[in-house]
């Protein structure tokens, strides 16, 4: 399934210039399928998928180790976003407000007419503008990869 990120990078040169960003989180808690080191995958990523968009430090997505982030969109108040992360691709759809939209299995390619629909639904929404007390404070929600610190 790695060649999604040459689609995934499509979607994002197609859509960028309209606010939309993709962030990756590799994790390698499915049958092994990303077992280098955050640097390895980040030379992987661009080299052979020539990906651009933001790809973070390897997470934990299952297990007593799951990541903040993954704790929860599993715990989802929504049944349809809710629910274990079936493999590596699950992809999250996340408006402009922040709110968790959708979710995508796996196997849901980047060129899906039903994701794209949704992402053009979404981009459309006005960005809500944040006051000082509600921009997020820096920290490490996810490092990029490479930077392991």
């Amino acid at each position: 399934m790695a060649p999604q990120y040459s689609g995934l990078e499509s979607l994002y040169q197609r859509f960028k210039g309209k606010g939309f960003r993709i962030l990756a989180f590799p994790s390698n808690d499915f049958a092994g399928q990303e077992p280098l080191d955050n640097a390895g995958i980040k030379e992987f990523c661009s080299t052979k998928y020539k990906v651009t968009f933001d790809l973070f430090a390897k997470v934990a997505v299952k297990g007593d180790d799951q990541c903040g982030l993954y704790r929860y969109l599993t715990t989802h108040p929504k049944k349809k976003i809710a629910g274990d992360v079936a493999w590596n691709f699950q992809k999250y759809l996340v408006g402009r407000d922040g709110t968790v939209l959708a979710k995508f299995e796996p196997r849901t390619k980047p060129d899906d007419r039903g994701l794209i629909k949704k992402i053009k639904k979404a981009l459309k929404a006005k960005a809500p503008k944040a006051t000082d007390a509600e921009k997020p404070a820096p920290g490490k929600a996810g490092l990029p990869a490479g930077d392991d610190k």
